[in-house]
C-alpha cells in the first residue's frame, strides 16, 4: 500500500470509528481527492471499510451486509478483469453464438469482439447490449422483461425457455461468489434462471472469475463447479484446489 493511500484510508477509518456512514462525495472532499481515487483505494488495498450504495461504512459495524452496486463493481479489479477477458476471448471462434451474462467482469471482453467478422451475442444485460449494439459485425439478441436498475439487467418468467430455444456455442458466466464445496453464486435471484438455462444449453461453459470471489458465498446459488468446462481466473492456487475436487474434468485457465 502506498503512503498516500494508507493515509487516506486511515483518515476515513478514524472518521467512521464511532459507527455511522460517510457519503463517498464527503469522503473524497475530506481527503482532498476525487471519488474515483477513493474507489480505487478501497478496491486495491486491504481495508476494514466497505462502500455500500455510495456510502462508506466499517465492515465490522453491526448490521452491515454487502449489496451490489454496478458502478462500484466496474471500478473493482478492472485490470485483472481485462486480463481474464483477454484469456476468455481466446476460446471464441468465428461464427459463435455467445451467451454473456450481466455484471462487470465480462465488460472488458466486449471491446475484443470487434476483431471477429461474425458473432452473435445473447444477453439479458442492458450495459452489455448497449456496447454490442455498436459493433458492426456482432448480431445482438437482447432478452427482455422487468428491468433491474442495480444490475442493469432484465428478468422474466419466460427467459429460461427463450434461452433454451437458442443454439449457444459458448456460455460466458461471471459470479459474485465461488466456493469449492458450496458452489457458484450471485447477488440477484432473477439472474439464476438465465444463467442456469445458458449453462444447460451451451456446448461449452466458461466461468470467468477473479481471485477475490473465491471463498465467498452470495445469496443466489446457480451452479456447481462441475457444471463448467473451464474456469478462467487469476487465482494461482486454483489448480491445486482442483486436485481433490469431484469436478475432476474441470479445466483451470490461469490468466
Amino acid at each position: 500500500m502506498n503512503d498516500r493511500s494508507a493515509q487516506r484510508l486511515a483518515m476515513l477509518q478514524e472518521a467512521l470509528a464511532s459507527g455511522g456512514t460517510l457519503h463517498l462525495r464527503d469522503a473524497a472532499e475530506l481527503c482532498g481527492v476525487s471519488e474515483m481515487t477513493i474507489r480505487r483505494d478501497l478496491a486495491t488495498q486491504p481495508s476494514p471499510l466497505s462502500l455500500l450504495g455510495g456510502r462508506l461504512v466499517m465492515t465490522s459495524y453491526p448490521g452491515v451486509t454487502p449489496v451490489y452496486d454496478l458502478t462500484e463493481q466496474q471500478a473493482s479489479h478492472y485490470h485483472v478483469k481485462h486480463r481474464l477477458c483477454q484469456r476468455a476471448a481466446s476460446f471464441i471462434d468465428e461464427g459463435d453464438t455467445l451467451f454473456i451474462d450481466c455484471g462487470s467482469t465480462l465488460i472488458p471482453l466486449l471491446g475484443q469482439l470487434s476483431h471477429f467478422r461474425e458473432l452473435t451475442v445473447v444477453t439479458y444485460a442492458l450495459n452489455v447490449a448497449n456496447t454490442v449494439a455498436a459493433l458492426p459485425n456482432v448480431r445482438l439478441v437482447l432478452l427482455g422483461g422487468l428491468f433491474h436498475a442495480s444490475s442493469q439487467s432484465f428478468g422474466s418468467d419466460g427467459m429460461r425457455g427463450a434461452i433454451e430455444r437458442l443454439g449457444i456455442n459458448k456460455a460466458l458466466i461471471s459470479a459474485a461468489g465461488v466456493d469449492w464445496e458450496r458452489g457458484v453464486s450471485c447477488f440477484h435471484f432473477h439472474e439464476v434462471a438465465p444463467k442456469q438455462a445458458a449453462i444447460a444449453t451451451a456446448m461449452q461453459r466458461l466461468l470467468v472469475v477473479d481471485a477475490s470471489k473465491f471463498g465467498i458465498v452470495r445469496p443466489a446459488y446457480f451452479a456447481s463447479l462441475a457444471d463448467f468446462d473451464v474456469v478462467i481466473t487469476d487465482d494461482e492456487r486454483a489448480p491445486g484446489r482442483l486436485e481433490n475436487h469431484p469436478a475432476s474434468s474441470l479445466s483451470i485457465s490461469v490468466a
